[in-house]
């Protein structure tokens, strides 16, 4: 995606603005387009990444990515063929013979929240590798992730509506 003809439509406003300013006020816009060119191109990057993870939010467990290539945006849109679970190393103590279902996240009417989440280095080197290995963006493994933890600590799948629980499998032990 081309932000050029945005950037070139937001100077050009800030132009006509300025014709009406005056000589020293179309001299002060034509100072001041080659700073805003860069800080247009930032505000618009971050437009378009909120709108990516509100897409996929409505998406999940499908996502869609923000992606710089030389320096121009492009989407990506990933779905997944079957439903992926994060996968972690469990060490069976009890009734491990059932596979749980995967998680559903339940994002239909709800809100999404922005959260700085601090992870140590290694811990995002795994996640960054399980979720290129299952095809998603991080976030979208991450959500996933929250979503199969609170499933299986609660019994019940992570959802904003109240449904009624899937699968009767029980996985029980330490996580590694």
């Amino acid at each position: 995606m081309d932000l050029t003809r945005y950037v070139d439509e937001l100077q050009h406003q800030l132009s006509t603005a300025a014709a009406a300013g005056g000589d020293e006020a179309r001299e002060l816009a034509a100072r001041l387009t080659a700073p805003l060119d860069a800080a247009a191109r930032l505000v618009l990057l971050e437009a378009l990444s909120d709108a990516a993870g509100e897409i996929s939010a409505e998406l999940a467990p499908g996502s869609v990515d923000v992606r710089l290539r030389g320096g121009a945006p492009e989407f990506v849109v990933s779905a997944p063929a079957a439903p992926a679970v994060p996968t972690a190393t469990f060490a069976p103590v009890a009734d491990a013979a059932a596979t749980p279902a995967p998680p559903t996240v339940d994002t239909e009417g709800a809100a999404t929240t922005r959260t700085t989440l601090r992870l140590p280095d290694h811990l995002k080197t795994q996640a960054e590798t399980a979720a290129a290995r299952d095809g998603v963006s991080v976030n979208t493994w991450l959500v996933r992730a929250v979503a199969a933890a609170l499933e299986q600590t609660s019994g019940r799948p992570a959802t904003a509506s109240s449904s009624p629980q899937r699968g009767t499998g029980r996985v029980t032990g330490w996580v590694r």
